[in-house]
């Protein structure tokens, strides 16, 4: 099985981190993450993750350092996902008509995350 490199943003303003919600049809639809996506072949995590946030939310994004590298056996796919602390530039709006909320460290289990993002969600309430 092929492994599927993704890269996602970690951004903070205000004490809350931007967070949006997998589309309906989606693999994990209905589930919240932290925007990004699939790196397209040959591209870097940060290319990838720079495109995905424009295509995503019409920002520009200015990735910082790698907080988490972590890999997940879904049934269908396994994703190493690249956690990365990224600062942005201009207002975050939904392109593709996805949810978007900016939330509390300490409200992130009010919110149902895919099961790839656990490790990185412990990390960040203990910060």
């Amino acid at each position: 099985m092929a492994v599927i490199r993704v890269a996602a943003a970690v951004v903070e303003r205000g004490g809350r981190l931007l967070v949006t919600r997998r589309l309906k049809g989606s693999h994990l639809e209905g589930l919240w993450e932290f925007p990004g996506g699939k790196c397209e072949p040959g591209e870097s995590i940060h290319a990838c993750l720079i495109r995905e946030m424009r295509e995503e939310l019409a920002v520009g994004a200015i990735p910082g350092e790698t907080l988490l590298v972590t890999a997940h056996a879904y049934p269908e796919k396994t994703v190493e996902l690249h956690f990365i602390a990224c600062a942005i530039d201009g207002e975050p709006v939904p392109q593709q008509g996805q949810q978007m909320q900016w939330i509390e460290r300490s409200r992130l289990d009010a919110l149902a995350f895919p099961e790839a993002d656990a490790a990185l969600i412990a990390q960040l309430k203990r910060t």
